[in-house]
């Protein structure tokens, strides 16, 4: 039996979860890669696999199809995320999949905070000044008393309230299938979206990715947010329109953004977006802790295993 795994985080502590695998004879596919395998590249070696561990790959139909035509019998997508995959055509071929949620809410929300502070005292600015020679002092924002927006009010959006709330900051989130009853922080206020944009200092994507929100972000909205907002991404890139952030960014209407994913991964270094000094950008790794990633791996593997009838 063979497993293909294709999740960049998974495959860097490989030898943590290979022993697994070896123990019931199973033989790993660990393919040379950046961020993705094209859908090319899938259609072409996938069908060899009988489990696949998907990464942000492009896991459609087609691909599935091949698999199926193949030795795939099962499928994990590896973290929260789904976007990625078609659960549609996963069911029409009789293909059992499932992810691994809940897995990161604590690791992205440390990360959207960071980068809140980061866009707020400018010590990414700071910090490329001191190297350079130089010794910057920036008048920064104080966080307590500024207002949040919190796209998202999942398990990452609940973890990032709480952190800003301890920052003292006033939050507001924006979700619109998380049942307000079972509110933990009695303090997060409701809008309903875009609503109340002109009222916030910053405002923070940790939402999934649909069809419906697909650049929810974008001029008509970015042209109700008060000038000198802060933007902060740590869900999907195409969340938001890159093209309108960068005018907002060149005119000054969006004072800085801090994003971890793109509408394109990874970032073309010779795009507009790229040439923003006043951004803070990361390479779609805000949930890469060692110790959430192998939890994360052990989850995908127990569930995959079980899929293929192998524990």
């Amino acid at each position: 039996m063979k497993v293909l795994v294709t999740c960049p985080p998974m495959l860097g502590l490989r030898e943590q979860f290979l022993p697994i695998f070896e123990q019931h004879g199973i033989e790993v596919g660990m393919p040379d890669f950046v961020q993705t395998l094209s859908e090319q590249e899938l259609i072409e070696i996938l069908p060899e696999y009988d489990g696949w561990i998907i990464g942000d790959d492009p896991a459609t139909a087609q691909v599935l199809e091949a698999g199926a035509a193949g030795q795939l019998k099962a499928a994990v997508k590896w973290g929260i995320g789904v976007d990625n995959v078609d659960f549609d055509a996963c069911k029409r071929l009789g293909i059992p999949i499932t992810n691994t949620p809940n897995m990161f809410g604590r690791e992205v929300a440390d990360i959207a905070l960071g980068y809140v502070i980061g866009l707020a005292r400018e010590t990414f600015a700071i910090d490329r000044s001191v190297r350079s020679g130089n010794w910057l002092k920036v008048s920064g924002m104080s966080l307590a008393g500024k207002k949040v927006g919190l796209i998202g009010y999942g398990d990452i959006g609940r973890n990032t309230a709480k952190r800003l709330l301890a920052a003292d900051m006033h939050v507001t989130a924006y979700d619109p299938f998380f049942d307000q009853s079972q509110n933990p922080f009695p303090e997060v206020v409701f809008q309903e979206w875009p609503n109340a944009l002109s009222d916030l200092d910053f405002i923070v994507f940790t939402c999934a990715l649909t069809e419906s929100n697909y650049h929810m972000f974008s001029k008509a909205q970015i042209d109700k947010c008060k000038t000198g907002v802060r933007v902060v991404n740590v869900a999907r890139g195409p969340l938001i329109n890159e093209a309108d952030l960068v005018e907002a960014l060149v005119a000054r209407k969006i004072k800085s953004a801090a994003l971890d994913v793109f509408e394109n991964e990874p970032l073309d270094i010779n795009s507009k977006l790229a040439k923003m000094e006043h951004c803070i950008f990361g390479s779609h790794n805000s949930s890469n802790t060692i110790d959430a990633v192998h939890a994360t791996n052990i989850k995908a593997i127990d569930e995959l295993l079980g899929f293929l009838g192998v524990q």
